[in-house]
């Protein structure tokens, strides 16, 4: 349980420092590249903790696919970015992908 705690930090602390990419304007702007750096840090110590409990392509999976999808979902709802079609189906199939591997009997959690 404690490996899943570990990886939605690790989620978090991804989604929270590349949020605050375009604000830090090329990492020309201290404050917002500092939360940039804080959170790439504290989301890659966090997932490397998730990975001693939980098996890494599983982790990988899920940390890149509910990172990308929730990205997507703050700029079209925080930012103002548009999702057409063709992205929408792009993150259904990141959401699909990462369902398999968790169903992939050689890549079950045990």
């Amino acid at each position: 349980m404690q490996g899943w705690v570990f990886l939605a930090v690790a989620i978090l602390a991804e989604i929270i420092g590349t949020s605050f990419l375009r604000k830090a304007e090329g990492f020309t702007r201290l404050m917002p590249s500092l939360v940039v750096m804080a959170g790439y840090a504290i989301a890659c110590y966090f997932l490397a903790l998730a990975v001693r409990s939980i098996p890494v392509a599983i982790a990988y999976a899920i940390w890149a696919g509910l990172g990308t999808a929730l990205i997507a979902l703050i700029g079209w709802l925080v930012l103002g970015q548009r999702l057409d079609l063709q992205a929408i189906g792009g993150l259904v199939l990141i959401v699909v992908g990462v369902v398999m591997l968790n169903l992939s009997s050689s890549n079950a959690v045990q």
